[in-house]
């Protein structure tokens, strides 16, 4: 499927002091909402059950049964099961995808901006007690100007800020992204069992970054974030648009008034989408879906307590589908 959007003018970029502001607003909301939402015992991003004992609770259906508190069962004659909670001193790690396809967007906000919005999520969920924080940032072709840039994890709320500012301002290049080598730079060096948060727009085939992604879930819990835009899903009737491929500057003229060339295109584009669902899944990778038309932190907060509620009571039931593809809000 190809990756045309609509040619529209460059956003201003904006100064120092009002960047600084928004990414301060960003990550207050962020704080707030998820602070708000997510309270409870500390699990993590990714909840699982770890190896700090926690405490022993009474027997419900639903439980999983490998976790009897046998002690406890014996002295009190009732089915108990022991708690527990993730290891503390996390090492996270953000591969986040800045190539210039995701200088687009057609609802709310770019997929940019969605994208840095993620991130932030993200490094308020794991970079507390004592965790550790880092990225690797991929802007384009390395033979067009684009490069990858590593920033070493760290502990604090300031370096976790400063890791946000950092891929706030890093510059999107022109040319194709190797999504898969952005990847590969989380399995090298190995390190320590942790979480690995993967956040990119995917359109790079599955067969370039599949393999890298299966490997890092092999040592890691991974979080696949795709980002998307409704009309990367369906086109809208809109008459004839000039269209562009933002890195490689392809130029076509659509007549978007076809309802067989939009019925194809939405056929392409639900194939693609389930494509790189399979392949995540494939895997091992948890994935969230979030778009440029929906409630971003919403659909986090679902994700985070939907992931919670099917681990800590020991469901084997996967995560809830995505909402189709062909679906338009």
């Amino acid at each position: 499927m190809a990756r045309a959007v609509a040619v529209t003018a460059p956003p201003p970029v904006p100064s120092a002091g009002r960047a600084e502001a928004v990414l301060s607003r960003l990550y207050l909301t962020v704080t707030r909402k998820l602070d708000g939402l997510l309270q409870g015992d500390y699990v993590g991003l990714l909840p699982g059950p770890g190896s700090e004992a926690g405490e022993s609770t009474e027997y419900r259906p639903g439980d999983d049964v490998r976790r009897m508190d046998w002690p406890v069962t014996a002295r009190t004659t009732v089915p108990h099961v022991r708690r527990t909670v993730a290891d503390r001193e996390l090492e996270t790690w953000l591969a986040v995808d800045l190539s210039a396809s995701l200088d687009f967007g057609t609802a709310r906000c770019l997929k940019r901006e969605l994208a840095v919005c993620a991130a932030a999520a993200m490094i308020h969920l794991t970079a507390r007690g004592g965790n550790r924080v880092g990225a690797v940032i991929g802007t384009g072709d390395p033979t067009s100007g684009g490069s990858t840039q590593r920033l070493p994890a760290r502990t604090g709320r300031k370096e976790a800020h400063g890791l946000l500012r950092a891929i706030a301002r890093t510059p999107s290049k022109p040319g194709h992204s190797d999504l898969g080598a952005l990847v590969d730079m989380l399995n090298r060096p190995p390190r320590r069992r942790g979480v690995a948060v993967v956040i990119s727009d995917f359109l790079a085939p599955p067969q370039q970054w599949g393999r890298p992604i299966r490997k890092l879930a092999v040592r890691h819990d991974v979080l696949a974030v795709e980002v998307l835009d409704p009309v990367e899903l369906a086109l809208p009737d809109a008459g004839v648009l000039a269209l562009t491929d933002p890195e490689t500057g392809t130029l076509h003229e659509v007549q978007t008034a076809d309802p067989r060339l939009r019925r194809r295109y939405a056929e392409a584009a639900a194939a693609q989408r389930s494509a790189i669902a399979q392949t995540l899944r494939g895997a091992g990778a948890a994935h969230l879906r979030l778009r440029t038309d929906s409630d971003w932190l919403l659909d986090i907060v679902r994700f985070v307590a939907g992931q919670r509620h099917a681990r800590t009571r020991g469901s084997a039931r996967p995560a809830p589908a995505p909402r189709p593809e062909s679906e338009v809000r």
